[in-house]
């Protein structure tokens, strides 16, 4: 405790609040109780409870002191502060004699536990027992042993004076708060805001999509996680992914941040009802999935508090858009009214009588007091904001405002609306120092709307359209509509053609502002570290230490001969009669080469400015230093030098290749232990396989759901796989639909060690098609012919899917139950959207990329592909000209440390698609003609990325070109122009043998050669057009290209061949 530094400066401040208001006590209603008070006496015994709320004692004192003192006593008197403490809190609270403090103070120091007794509470007594009439705390009750020993004395003293309760001056000396009390508050404002806004409203919106079934208990212990959890090794810190996106937390103290009270989440289901005060509880009841739902949460930063509550309707009637509505209008109108001098009757008069005006009929379902004042302690009843309160407002308090309607009735069910915010009052007006998730189009969910009547339970979880995925926008298949997925060749009908001219505005609209905010962020998020690879360290020199000091060189180096000491990691070498040593990383490469009798041997340096090196670009910490290149030795011994230069060529391989492996395994963690299930057998899934497989026989094993993990157990119980709850970031479900295998697929956050190599997914299946159930040439066979056999076959086969679907797609549930309620984070298995899949190259192989709701996944075989959505910054659609067959699709991460991702070849018949998906999830997209080399792209990025988005950020990208390609129809001259152009480009990269190909064909022609790209009969033009075109061209040439007809002049000819080309690109 002796390291704890009091603030003088603000004691004496507030203490001469005190003073200056007991002083004018007389004019002063607020202050009226400590009026005729000769002293007032502030009592503070042991600690209260966790679960307590903050009393008003414990507040004052904190408020005045800085800290809490337990068993302490304060009594004021009109020339002196008196305090009774222990010694050590007497030498703590000394700091304070220095200060300029309105009136002296005087300790009384009790004795330690081993020393014999003082005076100090026998003269504190006598000083209490002196005043006639003392102000004190009446209502509240302490415990402890200086408390016991006080009550004893006190009861035991002749003389006692009249007690009278200060409980509402001591209201008032906290209700207007200073900077450094706001600065608290706005603190904790910030942090409740952002929890609602960036984890609850979102949690929220996914429960309501997925329709998934967790308790109100459950969702409000999620919520309070985010703070983290648990004690010593296996404690878990805050949620950065949430409290990154939050203003000015930044510098959070997470040890002074705890939850005013658990998080409030009630719905329709809540069997006790809806309950508006902050005594209420989250039931066990799981959350209802229609209807309203009420959100409280309230937080504390340094002792202060902060709240707000929130109403969310699913599907609302318009009487309860309009009541929403109301409640948001009288918010704005009653905090316009909330400023200095106002008193609080009058206010709620006012609140009533707006009510009254609007909507009669809801006057009495109004809430019977509005608020209360708010601070240290979390309900101030001196300032309840209640028809019966004369207070006045004054500027600088806080108040927690509670605007809502008990007791409404829709459908024959009961249910409440809540609007709740932490205010600040102004001179002229207060403010909501709460903000976010409010207006009608946050708070109000539709997920019925366009459901015809009398649809099917099964088909109403494809409706929800608030489906908010990884970048905030509607999942991919739930948000498709019939005609929402249109197919190239599919589109010659006018109707259709119009459809997608529509769609590609629509795409072209969002994308504008997709990109707009994609630039906003990138500026917002880097305007604080500045440049230089955004906060991240650059590139330096390692520094190396091989000895301690001259004491530690080995003894071989007293002969002063060259000597390599593997175990330091070091050459010694002999210069000028000293022993110098240099670690192996500062050496190059040696050489050894023979002249005459001599051999000599050349040691060379890792130095900056080497040609071709890859440290050229690194500059030394010091520009002034001299370095040594190399050293040579020469002797006559050529034997030892062979041995001298193998021993540091095998040191530096040896060092080298550890520091590789270092590298590789830097990632993967060691995981705690696996909690097995006790008393009861786990559940199992068996007969299933693995990926990465484990070593020996490939067998088939078991997987096993455990307390805080899976397990996969070999058929022989030799090897395991375990994998923790808390590790696993995705875990998906593939049927065998049109697949060979049915899969649970787990993606990790980190990577975990599976034999010898490290591994970031693991994969459990099992084949749909077994040998066993192949009856191909059994003894069934000869007997029956003819289609019914095959009939029966497939009707088998489809079974035996189903059951292998219904049984893998339960054991994933189980899976998502086990880590929900392990890890308090809800997981859910996510199922790829085959409907929705497109080809690709994202290794070296074509596979079929497949999206699910928060990933793009390639499962099927390894090496496996998952990439969240939520981690992409940018797509990034390379090669996308008229008459390619293929386009190539760069995703770009929000980590910009990170290597861009390369699928390549995917077919230009599912552009359409593609752009379609990455419009519907929210990730801002780009078209550009040719492939970028994003290796010095992403290096320029990472040496200064906020000076990258200052000079427009991905702009030079183009943006997305949906959409715009129409407006090459209005003028011919720009397209003619945008021909030639792009024909110039391509003949520059193409070989001088082009000229051999002029007469019948074009650039897409000469490219498509031999490689993957079309020609013109792909887009559906048959052969008499082909004629009318090729005829018109040819004229076009003669009339244009006379005199110009050798071979070094084919750029008129292509310009003019290709402009028809361009007018189909530009209707497609």
């Amino acid at each position: 405790m002796s390291k704890i530094e009091l603030n003088a400066g603000l004691f004496s401040k507030r203490l001469q609040i005190v003073y200056d208001a007991w002083n004018s006590a007389q004019k002063e209603d607020d202050y009226g109780s400590i009026a005729d008070a000769d002293a007032f006496l502030l009592i503070a015994g042991d600690p209260a409870g966790e679960d307590e709320p903050i009393r008003k004692g414990t507040a004052f004192q904190t408020w005045l002191l800085g800290f809490e003192f337990p068993s302490t006593f304060l009594m004021f008197h009109k020339k002196q502060l008196f305090i009774l403490c222990s010694a050590s809190k007497a030498k703590i609270l000394s700091q304070l004699k220095n200060s300029n403090s309105p009136v002296p103070l005087e300790f009384f120091v009790q004795a330690k536990a081993k020393d014999p007794p003082t005076d100090a509470v026998p003269r504190f007594l006598e000083a209490y027992a002196s005043f006639d009439r003392v102000a004190t705390l009446t209502k509240e009750q302490h415990s402890g042993k200086l408390v016991d020993e006080w009550n004893k004395a006190v009861g035991d003293a002749p003389k006692k004076p009249t007690l009278v309760d200060m409980a509402p001056a001591v209201a008032a000396f906290l209700a207007a708060k200073d900077d450094e009390e706001l600065k608290y508050v706005r603190t904790a404002s910030n942090l409740t805001s952002t929890l609602l806004a960036h984890y609850v409203a979102p949690k929220l919106e996914t429960i309501l999509d997925r329709e998934a079934k967790i308790s109100h208990e459950a969702f409000a212990t999620q919520i309070e996680a985010r703070i983290g959890y648990g004690e010593g090794d296996k404690a878990k810190g805050p949620d950065t992914k949430v409290w990154s996106k939050g203003r000015g937390l930044n510098d959070v103290d997470w040890s002074s941040t705890e939850f005013c009270y658990p998080p409030i989440i009630q719905s329709q289901s809540t069997s006790t009802g809806y309950d508006l005060s902050p005594v209420a509880e989250s039931s066990q009841d799981d959350i209802s999935h229609k209807g309203v739902l009420l959100v409280s949460v309230g937080m504390r930063y340094r002792s202060y508090c902060a709240n707000l509550g929130r109403s969310f309707i699913v599907d609302p009637s318009k009487e309860q858009e309009a009541i929403y509505a109301l409640l948001v209008s009288l918010q704005s109108e009653v905090l316009s009214r909330m400023k200095e001098g106002t008193v609080i009757k009058e206010l709620y008069q006012f609140a009533l009588s707006f009510v009254k005006e609007k909507r009669p009929e809801l006057e009495s379902y109004l809430v019977k007091n509005i608020g209360h004042g708010m601070g240290m302690e979390f309900r101030d009843a001196s300032y309840l904001l209640s028809a019966k309160n004369s207070r006045k407002l004054r500027s600088n308090m806080v108040f927690n405002l509670v605007l809502g309607f008990t007791g409404l009735e829709a459908d024959g069910k009961k249910y409440a609306l809540q609007l709740v915010d932490t205010v600040l009052v102004g001179t002229d007006k207060a403010i909501c120092l709460t903000t976010g998730v409010k207006s009608t189009k946050d708070t109000l969910f539709f997920l019925n709307q366009d459901e015809p009547e009398g649809q099917t339970k099964a088909s109403t979880k494809k409706a929800p359209v608030a489906k908010v995925g990884a970048n905030g926008n509607a999942s991919p298949a739930k948000n498709k509509t019939a005609g929402g997925k249109v197919l190239r060749n599919k589109t010659r009908s006018a109707a259709q053609e119009e459809l997608v001219q529509s769609m590609s505005a629509k795409i072209a609209e969002h994308q504008r502002e997709l990109h707009t905010k994609l630039h906003q962020e990138g500026l917002a998020r880097f305007s604080e570290g500045g440049g230089g690879l955004g906060g991240k360290e650059g590139k330096g020199w390692k520094r190396f230490q091989s000895y301690k000091g001259e004491a530690g060189l080995p003894r071989e180096v007293e002969g002063l001969r060259i000597f390599v000491d593997r175990k330091a990691q070091t050459v010694v070498l002999p210069v000028h009669g000293y022993a110098v040593p240099f670690h192996i990383n500062t050496i190059k490469n040696v050489s050894k080469n023979d002249e005459g009798e001599f051999t000599y041997l050349r040691v060379n340096f890792q130095t900056p400015g080497q040609l071709a090196g890859r440290k050229e670009d690194t500059p030394f910490e010091d520009p002034d230093a001299t370095f040594i290149r190399s050293i040579t030795y020469r002797s006559p011994d050529g034997h030892r030098f062979d041995s001298i230069s193998k021993q540091i060529t095998d040191l530096k391989k040896e060092v080298n290749k550890r520091e590789q492996q270092k590298k590789e395994m830097a990632d993967v963690i060691e995981q705690d232990t696996l909690v097995e299930v006790k008393g009861r057998r786990p559940t199992k899934l068996p007969e299933v396989f693995v990926r990465p497989a484990l070593d020996g026989k490939r067998l088939p094993g078991e997987v096993e759901i455990h307390q805080n993990g899976l397990r996969y157990q070999s058929p022989m119980g030799s090897q395991k796989i375990d994998i923790l709850f808390g590790n696993v970031k995705h875990l998906f479900f593939q049927p065998c639909d049109h697949e060979l295998l049915v899969i649970i697929h787990v993606h990790l956050k980190a990577p975990i060690m599976i034999g010898k190599k490290k591994a970031h997914d693991v994969q459990f299946y099992r084949e749909a098609s077994d040998v066993q159930f192949d009856e191909t040439g059994n003894r069934k066979r000869k007997y029956r012919y003819g289609d019914e056999d095959e009939l029966e076959l497939e009707q088998q086969e489809r079974k035996r899917r189903q059951m292998l679907n219904k049984e893998f797609k339960l054991f994933s549930e189980k899976i998502a139950e086990a880590a929900t309620a392990s890890t308090g984070d809800t997981l859910e298995p996510d199922i790829p959207f085959r409907e929705l899949s497109f080809e690709g190259v994202p290794f070296r192989t074509n596979v079929r990329l497949q999206p699910t709701t928060e990933c793009l996944v390639h499962l099927s075989d390894p090496p496996f592909l998952v990439v969240t959505l939520a981690d992409i910054e940018i797509a990034s659609l390379e090669r996308v000209q008229f008459g390619l067959k293929q386009f190539d699709m760069v995703l770009i991460f929000k980590d910009f440390t990170k290597a861009p991702l390369h699928i390549n070849s995917i077919p230009s018949s599912q552009l359409d698609d593609v752009k379609n998906w990455l419009d519907s999830v929210d990730i801002p997209l780009s078209e550009g003609p040719v492939n970028l080399n994003w290796g010095p792209i992403m290096k320029t990025i990472n040496e200064d990325p906020y000076e990258f988005f200052q000079q427009g950020g991905w702009s030079f990208l183009g943006g997305a070109a949906a959409g715009e390609e129409s407006e090459a129809d209005d003028d011919s001259d720009t397209e003619s122009e945008f021909a030639a152009e792009s024909d110039e480009m391509e003949s520059s990269e193409s070989s001088e043998d082009e000229s051999d190909y002029d007469d019948g064909s074009d650039a897409s022609d000469d490219e498509g050669s031999g490689s993957d790209f079309g020609s013109d009969e792909s887009e559906g033009d048959d052969w008499d057009e082909l004629e009318r075109k090729a005829a018109k061209a040819d004229k076009k040439r003669a009339e244009t290209g006379r005199g110009h007809e050798s071979d070094d002049s084919d750029r008129p000819k292509k310009a003019a061949k290709s402009k028809p080309k361009a007018k189909a690109n530009g209707k497609r």
